[in-house]
Order: C-alpha cells, then sequence, then structure tokens
C-alpha cells in the first residue's frame, strides 16, 4: 500500500563553523524587531555562544529579552512563565538556543503569544492556526526539533503526562554549527543519537511501502550507526559531528515520510514517554530500552508482512545477513535485533529498564499511565493494547 502524502520543508538551513554569528540577520530577515531568547542551564553563557547571538542581534538591529532556565524534559508551567514574558514584552519573535528542550518551549511559547496565553488548549488535541515565528541555534543533536512541527512538554501543573503539540510550521531558520556540540558529554551526545534513530525509525516501521522512502531511511538510519561511536571516540572530528546533526535534522523531516500518510508511526515514543515524563529519564536512553523490545514484539506477534518489514531492517541497516538462503525472516529479525542491541551496548547505551533504574514492580503503574494518556489502543504500525504494551515493558525489565 502507498499512501498519500504531503512534503514540505519550509526551514532555512545555515550549517557550518561560526554561523551564530549570522543569528541576527536571520531574525531580521523572518521579521522579528524583538527576540526572546529561550535557553537552558547556564552552558551557552559560559561557553560565549549566548554573547555571539545576542552581539549578533545587536548588530542587526534586533531587541531582545532573555529567558533561560529550560531543564531537560521541559515543563508546561515554565513555558507558561515565558509566555507572559512574550506577551509582557511585545516580543514578536521567539529565539530557541540549546537542545530540543529549549527549542520544544520556545515552540509553545511561540504558540502561546500568538493565542492569548493559552497554548494548553492546543495540548490537548486543538491545531494551532497561528503562531510567533521562532528560530534555532542548536547545541546538541538529538530531538531535531530545531527543524520539526514538534514540541513535548511534560505536564508539571495537572496530569504529569509527555505531552506532544504539532505546529502549523516549522521553525523559520534553523543555525548549525558542528563545533558547538563538541564539549557535550559522551552520554548526551549517544543519548542524542538515539533519538535521531528514533525519529527514522517511527517512521520506517510503518504499513504503508515506499521504496525511496526506506531508502531514504536506511541511509539516515546507517549513517547514525556508522558515526555515533565516532563522535563519542572523537569528540572534536568536525566529521562525524556534522554528519550527526544533519541526520538529526532530516530523521524528523517529512523526507522520511515519503509514501506515508503523517501519523504513520512505530509506537515507541508513546511507550517511552511514560518513562522520561514520569522518572525524568534521558529520553534517548529511553528509547534505547523501548526499541528493542517493541522490535522483539513485533518479530514475535506481527504478520508475515510486518515480520519481513523486520528483517529488511536487520539486514539494511545492522547487515544482519545470516548468509542462507534458506534462513527465516523470523530468524534474520532476530539476529538484527540482537546486533541493534549489541551497537547500543557499544554506545553505552541501557537496554533495560533495570539500567535506567526503574524496578520491575512499577511497570504496571507505567502501562496504567500509558493507556491513560492513549487511550485504550497505541496506534502504529502494530496496535498495542494493554496487555502488548505490558509485554513490551516486561520484555524491557
Amino acid at each position: 500500500m502507498y499512501g498519500n502524502f504531503s512534503f514540505k520543508f519550509d526551514s532555512e538551513i545555515v550549517f557550518g563553523k561560526d554561523t551564530e554569528s549570522e543569528t541576527g540577520r536571520l531574525v531580521k530577515k523572518y521579521g522579528g524587531t524583538k527576540a526572546l531568547i529561550v535557553y537552558g542551564g547556564g552552558s551557552v553563557k559560559k561557553s560565549g555562544l549566548l554573547g555571539r547571538v545576542t552581539t549578533s542581534l545587536e548588530k542587526s538591529g534586533v531587541r531582545y529579552i532573555e529567558f533561560g532556565g529550560v531543564k531537560p524534559n521541559p515543563l508546561r508551567s515554565f513555558a507558561e512563565e515565558g509566555t507572559r514574558l512574550a506577551i509582557g514584552e511585545q516580543a514578536d519573535f521567539v529565539l530557541g538556543v540549546g537542545g530540543g528542550s529549549a527549542i520544544d518551549t520556545a515552540k509553545a511559547i511561540a504558540v502561546g503569544a500568538a493565542n492569548g496565553g493559552d497554548f494548553w488548549q492546543f495540548y490537548m488535541g486543538k491545531r494551532p492556526e497561528k503562531a510567533l515565528p521562532v528560530g534555532t541555534v542548536i547545541t546538541i543533536a538529538a530531538s531535531g526539533s530545531e527543524t520539526s512541527r514538534s514540541a513535548v512538554l511534560v505536564d508539571d501543573l495537572d496530569s504529569g503526562q509527555k505531552i506532544g503539540l504539532w505546529l502549523v510550521h516549522r521553525p523559520r531558520f534553523a543555525v548549525m554549527n558542528p563545533e558547538l556540540t563538541y564539549t557535550l558529554p559522551a552520554y548526551q551526545s549517544a543519548a542524542g543519537c538515539v533519538d535521531i534513530f528514533s525519529h527514522t525509525f517511527m517512521r520506517y516501521f510503518s504499513n504503508y511501502d515506499s521504496f525511496i522512502g526506506d531508502r531514504y531511511g536506511e541511509s539516515t538510519m546507517g549513517t547514525v550507526v556508522k558515526y555515533a561511536p565516532l563522535i563519542l571516540a572523537e569528540p572534536e572530528n568536525y566529521e562525524a559531528r556534522a554528519e550527526i546533526m544533519l541526520a538529526g535534522s532530516l530523521s524528523h523531516s517529512d523526507l522520511m515520510m515519503i509514501g506515508r500518510p503523517e501519523g504513520s508511526s512505530g509506537g515507541e515514543h508513546a511507550l517511552e514517554s511514560q518513562l522520561s515524563g514520569y522518572y525524568d529519564t534521558t529520553h534517548g536512553a529511553g528509547l534505547s530500552v523501548m526499541m528493542p523490545a517493541l522490535l522483539k514484539y513485533f518479530a514475535k506477534h506481527g504478520s508475515e508482512k510486518q515480520i519481513a518489514r523486520v528483517a529488511m531492517f536487520a539486514k539494511n541497516v545492522f547487515g544482519a545477513d545470516m548468509g542462507s538462503a534458506s534462513a527465516s525472516d523470523s530468524d534474520t529479525a532476530a539476529y538484527g535485533i540482537e546486533k541493534f542491541t549489541d551497537w547500543l551496548r557499544s554506545i553505552k547505551m541501557p537496554v533495560t529498564l533495570e539500567e535506567l533504574g526503574i524496578p520491575e514492580g512499577d511497570i504496571p503503574a507505567a502501562v496504567k499511565r500509558c493507556m491513560i494518556a492513549r487511550g485504550k489502543i497505541i496506534s502504529g504500525y502494530m496496535d498495542l493494547d494493554e496487555k502488548a504494551v505490558t509485554e513490551i515493558y516486561m520484555t524491557a525489565k
């Protein structure tokens, strides 16, 4: 089956060394006269990046307000505070500087400021029709939020759930300097690589067939498989950092959805959100645990065609060729999942809930939260009911 789809990639990527110096020009190009700069901890200040960005804004005649303090697994309450600031200061542009958490918070603020301060209605299902323009300067290759339409927050004011929003427009631009990622801790770099991998993984495991889409996906996942170990061994390898950074943006783009309608998904993010949202674990680390467990479920319970796709993933991404014409798709799939797990371990990522610090006794509560958040069924490559979700979590224990 080949699905109807739309393709648009309207973020301008400005890539390379010292490109943060172009931020002011870009904000002005896209209509900004007063920008709210959203960032996380003190690293962007200590590194001098924030200073270079503000200098660039000043040179372009763009006024700005700083709003720092975004935490990993960003909070609804903090985004609400930023929205009030943006409205009060009459900002007409939001600039996210940092990783996915800062950028997701910037997107929420952009929606809230354009809609009377209430962005949460859009996390509850309503589609936002307008938002302030957003620009991004990224410091970690991971979420792909710098060019995506999605934004995720933890609802610390009510449900405790990690909930996503889908914007009408992508960020107007993404400033991408691989050198800004040199000083990242190894764990963060590795978790970012898994996050990147997952965004293609979720689109690849679809019941819609697309030869060209599959090849784009396999190439992107293969890029991460090749270069993730290299950025850990050689943190200042520019080529490796550049390949990973580009993979991050492309992985979360419509390019990976060619031949597949919007919404096609493997299901791994729905399962993982109950880990990072509740336990405050690193998103990429949680995905590292969930993806192999989910693949094992596909390989065990999928249709003949679905198992064949797991086998194709095994062969084309991890080279899991059994070397025998008589090898079954089930055998190839199992071998590929083993090689996938070995790769995750090689970059020091967890593959069990225990390694994440989540005890087996917490699994029933995690399943319950998952079903409350998603309803009775998690729709995806295979629809997952409570029994299926329980099996997947138990596989990952």
